[in-house]
């Protein structure tokens, strides 16, 4: 019995039971003490069977709980030593310190344990010094997510292919809408007879139906013109490795027909509706329709554009339509305006400059004021005598002002005119554009990602050889009320000799019959040769920098100055052009620091090579055949080794064509 007083297993009610029990026993012996005694024994019996069921219950729930955490701390480690789950232990300098039997499998020595976590990944350290909680990494042919716990020094690695195989194949299956538009289909078709027509329509239909049962699109004809694609994202992934061939299958085309024309494409790809993607598909083709045609352009749901193609120039256009049009446009909308805003971009040159002079005689002659914003402080040695010579001329020197004055005159009814730049970071005064919801974009560079928000008339031909072309051929269609000065269409012709290099690049039909036109009012070209003049200490400085010229890939010159050798715009992109002129040269990159800190690249190609794709890989941007770039943060020495590396890539995507 001291045994079990020992080990009391009773429960509760039980013992309340039995309390009750006790008492009422007392007042049995007090009455009748021979049933007292009776009970007594069976209570001390009953009492005793419970006191040994309670002791078997209780043995058995321990020996249960025993057998159950035995089980459990097996599990555990097993769970630790055996289940598909990478752990790893690291020490404070990034060595494996112990890892899970898992991990071996990876491992091509039989133990890691001491080596760095680079044995793993290389990814690894650099993603728990940036205090990564959780990222993906890939060991072999499988993918893991890894789960960091930096505090305990522990990485959990989840395997995650099977997962991210399903991601895959879900990405692969999104919807691509691509539009496909044939450049310069109406010019090219509106003198054909009915037969040639026919034969075009037929043969470019066909091929490009073949195009897109080879590569597993559904097409659609929409317009004469006009075709719409729909395929899966799998098949763009194939399209840009083969960096759309299309465009050159259809240059091959173009030889067996005779007849010039290209293909533009727009692609919609993301994970918006199909509205939004034809939305962005239709984006797409402005932007390479923008950007002279003959390429591709793909946009997301990001906002992120990509390019393929654009090797060609821009055809010029046949007809003068669109510049009839233009010029009205632009006419009615400066006659609502209180005032004219022109402005040019930053470091104005000589197009900037005198297109700038071209809007304001516009403006005038619609009877409304208008001004030009220019930052004296900005001004390169390139166009100092053209603003020499402005300041002598009165009454086009006092539309000059500044960009403080701008703000002051600005209203908003104002009218803001852009000339030669189409990016808002770009041109002299961003401010401005915020002032008014009126703006004119004129320019003839190609269009590039950055864009000036909600332009109110766009005037971009890619084909032009200048700005100070296309705003001639607007001042044509101009009333007659204010005749063109000397010095303002000796400007504006001193504008297109600059970008056409003296008419012998970039130049079409139209441009002869503007700098006609500049003649015919009066144009100097004996001081446009004047303005065109440079200084012996430039001359000798790009002729160090021609003396530095390395060849690459045999036929690309690249020079770069000397570290801390301030070079000016204007200087690397004169060097870049004499460079383009000497035997054997395709293309020039010139590398130089520029005043402002950053290191500058001019390029020039003789259209072999689009430096314009090649500069944009640089946040840079331009033509086909002429383009710059400013980087900063990096060295004359990284500059050219990216460049390098970005030549490469160009090269070698054309020799897997």
């Amino acid at each position: 019995m001291s045994d079990i007083f020992k080990r009391p297993k009773l429960s509760k009610h039980l013992l309340f039971i039995y309390m009750v029990a006790i008492i009422l026993l007392g007042f049995l012996w007090y009455f009748e003490w021979i049933l007292g005694s009776i009970m007594t024994v069976l209570l001390a019996v009953s009492f005793y069977y419970t006191v040994q069921v309670e002791r078997k219950l209780t043995d058995e729930t321990e020996q249960y709980i025993s057998t159950l955490s035995y089980r459990v701390k097996k599990v555990g480690e097993e769970a630790l030593l055996e289940m598909p789950i990478g752990i790893v232990l690291f020490s404070e300098d990034y060595n494996v310190e112990w890892t899970n039997q898992y991990m071996n499998q990876f491992a091509e020595e039989d133990t890691i344990v001491g080596q760095s976590l680079n044995i793993i990944s290389e990814e690894l350290i650099p993603m728990i010094r940036e205090n990564n909680d959780e990222f993906r990494i890939v060991l072999g042919e499988y993918e893991f997510q890894a789960m960091i716990r930096k505090e305990e020094r522990l990485i959990y690695l989840f395997d995650r292919t099977e997962q991210g195989e399903l991601e895959t194949l879900y990405k692969n299956d999104k919807t691509v809408l691509f539009i496909i538009f044939l450049d310069n289909y109406d010019e090219i078709t509106q003198n054909m007879d009915d037969t040639l027509k026919s034969q075009l329509n037929s043969e470019v239909t066909s091929f490009l139906n073949q195009w897109s049962h080879d590569n597993g699109l559904y097409l659609k004809r929409t317009s004469q013109d006009r075709f719409l694609a729909v395929g899966t994202r799998e098949i763009l992934d194939q399209l840009e490795r083969t960096k759309f061939d299309i465009l050159d299958e259809m240059h091959e085309l173009n030889s067996e027909l005779d007849i010039p024309i290209t293909l533009s494409i727009g692609v919609g790809v993301g994970d918006s509706p199909l509205p939004e993607l034809g939305v962005l598909a239709q984006s797409s083709l402005d932007l390479a329709l923008g950007r002279g045609g003959d390429q591709v352009a793909i946009k997301d749901d990001s906002g992120k554009v990509r390019f393929y193609g654009g090797k060609s120039n821009p055809m010029e256009k046949r007809t003068r339509v669109r510049a009839r049009v233009i010029s009205h446009a632009l006419k009615d909308l400066v006659k609502a305006s209180d005032r004219v805003i022109i402005m040019g971009h930053q470091a104005p040159d000589m197009d900037s400059i005198g297109s700038a002079i071209g809007i304001l005689n516009i403006a005038q002659t619609n009877g409304v004021d208008g001004y030009i914003v220019f930052d004296p402080d900005d001004v390169s040695t390139g166009v100092h005598r053209l603003v020499d010579a402005i300041k002598t001329e009165s009454s086009i020197w006092q539309h000059f002002i500044d960009p403080e004055a701008a703000e002051d005159l600005i209203t908003g009814r104002s009218l803001i005119v852009v000339v030669d730049t189409h990016k808002p970071t770009m041109v002299v005064s961003k401010r401005l554009l915020s002032k008014t919801e009126y703006k004119v974009v004129i320019d003839h560079h190609r269009r590039a990602e950055e864009f000036i928000e909600n332009p109110t008339l766009v005037y971009m031909e890619p084909y032009a050889s200048s700005t100070a072309e296309l705003v001639t051929e607007l001042l044509e269609y101009q009333p007659k009320g204010q005749k063109l000065k000397m010095l303002e269409a000796t400007a504006l012709l001193a504008g297109i000799i600059v970008d056409t290099k003296s008419f012998t690049l970039r130049t079409g039909s139209r441009t002869f019959d503007a700098a006609s036109y500049l003649r015919a009012k009066g144009a100097d070209t004996v001081l446009v040769q004047q303005f065109l003049k440079e200084d012996l200490d430039l001359y000798i400085k790009r002729s160090k920098l021609i003396e530095k010229t390395q060849l690459y890939r045999h036929s690309i010159a690249i020079s770069k100055a000397d570290p801390g050798d301030i070079c000016s715009p204007v200087l690397i992109a004169q060097t870049a052009d004499t460079l383009l002129t000497m035997t054997g040269i395709s293309a020039s990159f010139v590398i130089a620091e520029r005043s402002d800190g950053k290191v500058g690249i001019s390029a020039r190609s003789l259209g072999e090579i689009n430096v314009q794709i090649i500069m944009e890989k640089m946040d840079g941007g331009g033509h086909l055949t002429n383009a710059a770039t400013q980087i900063e943060g990096k060295t004359i020495e990284e500059a050219e080794l990216l460049l390098k590396e970005i030549l490469d890539e160009y090269y070698e995507g054309r020799e897997t064509e």
